[in-house]
């Protein structure tokens, strides 16, 4: 099947060259355009640009994936489907109405649709996610699915390990779905829920949550966001790792123990290496 693909994410990286390797090769791959990223504000391309590159496979970057342009190389393309993963930007007419387009979404839908499902499924403690193979329709994440495998969520995972995970797992489903055309059945209602983008404040540790919960925030931000603690004196301090604890010391906070942190501008660290500096810089 000829194919077009719209994806940006590191996520998406791996179902592309999976989707690469097997008979359904991209003639095209469509992602966002470069951005500036980081302290420095430094131009950076997206992941599967630089992915699409490596592999040879002709790359677009639009501003607008609707404009004209965009709709003409995607149409020169002459795909029988569109594959969107991870992309990152509304998909609408006409676009919906020209093609069949399929997206890979990592969760159990109609559980957490939206924009961060990974992140949400380990701050609210699920004890599974997974992978859904839907049709993409003009309703967020409400479209048809073809094939949805579960995935158990590991009481040590975090985003990192759980992605890479549903990552494989997205890959190989997409693949079966394109060489098997398997029937798409209408999602229901029941158990709904939305995975909302990440803000500034999902990223700061509520001192009134349990430490449970607040455990939880750390994993599902770790290693691509990155959770904070606001100080007393209104700054932040990055928490890139923290456990539940029932001792009592300078490092626990409210049953929630800081292993390694990172204060504004500096490099990630021991908890107990930043808080033994700023006892040596209060003196």
């Amino acid at each position: 099947m000829r194919t077009v693909y719209l994806g940006t994410s590191d996520f998406a990286v791996a179902v592309l060259e999976r989707l690469a390797r097997s008979d359904h090769r991209p003639a095209l791959v469509v992602t966002r355009p470069d951005r500036p990223k980081g302290r420095g504000r430094r131009v950076l391309a997206p992941p599967v640009a630089t992915a699409a590159k490596a592999l040879g496979i002709e790359l677009a970057q639009p501003e607008d994936l609707h404009a004209r342009e965009s709709l003409d190389a995607i149409a020169a393309a002459e795909p029988d489907a569109l594959i969107v993963c991870a992309f990152g930007a509304l998909v609408k007419e006409p676009l919906l109405a020209d093609y069949e387009i399929l997206n890979v979404h990592p969760s159990l839908l109609p559980r957490w649709r939206g924009a961060a499902p990974i992140e949400r499924a380990l701050m609210a403690g699920d004890e599974e996610t997974g992978v859904a193979i839907m049709r993409l329709t003009a309703g967020l994440d409400s479209g048809p699915v073809a094939l949805q495998v579960t995935e158990p969520i590991r009481a040590d995972d975090d985003y990192g390990t759980l992605a890479h995970r549903l990552e494989e797992l997205g890959a190989r489903l997409l693949i079966e779905a394109l060489d098997t055309q398997p029937v798409f059945a209408e999602q229901t209602e029941d158990g709904l829920t939305y995975a909302e983008k990440i803000t500034a404040a999902d990223r700061t540790l509520d001192p009134d949550a349990p430490a449970g919960a607040r455990e939880r925030v750390v994993r599902a931000l770790r290693p691509h966001i990155g959770a904070r603690m606001e100080l007393a004196d209104g700054s932040f301090v990055g928490v890139w790792d923290a456990r539940v604890s029932d001792d009592e010391g300078p490092l626990v906070w409210r049953g929630l123990e800081l292993v390694d942190v990172q204060p504004a501008g500096g490099r990630r660290m021991a908890a107990a290496d930043w808080l033994r500096g700023r006892d040596q810089s209060a003196r």
